[in-house]
């Protein structure tokens, strides 16, 4: 399966605005994701969300609502910076957290899947 290869937004669902926030999700996710997600407990979650939210099967409004959890994750601007040991991703996991429970039911095997494999490259070093 592959996640996310062409824009999914140019099909009537987001507007520019939110376009350019899943562009910044998918530009930027994986470099922070490589430097602190091996540490978080909630690091297979952020992964299957991220394939989920860039799943072309995945149905629009779910989409956003995930985007938009990974964007709180990748911009730097939070409650709680990220900088505080332990505590600087609390508020990063609250927001996954909930976003997960508004659209845990779309998220499908293959993006548990694809998150344990990318997780087990990222704490072997690769990528």
């Amino acid at each position: 399966m592959r996640f996310g290869q062409s824009a999914w937004w140019g099909q009537g669902g987001f507007d520019a605005r939110g376009a350019r926030e899943a562009e910044r999700v998918r530009r930027e996710f994986w470099h922070k994701a490589r430097r602190v997600v091996a540490g978080l407990p909630f690091a297979e979650d952020l992964l299957a969300a991220y394939y989920c939210a860039f799943d072309h099967a995945t149905p629009m409004p779910v989409k956003a609502s995930l985007v938009g959890a990974l964007a709180y994750f990748v911009l730097p601007f939070d409650a709680m910076p990220d900088v505080f040991p332990l505590l600087g991703f609390t508020d990063d996991a609250a927001v996954l957290l909930t976003a997960l429970r508004m659209v845990g039911a779309h998220m499908r095997p293959e993006h548990r899947d694809a998150a344990r494999a990318a997780l087990a490259r990222i704490k072997a070093g690769g990528r």
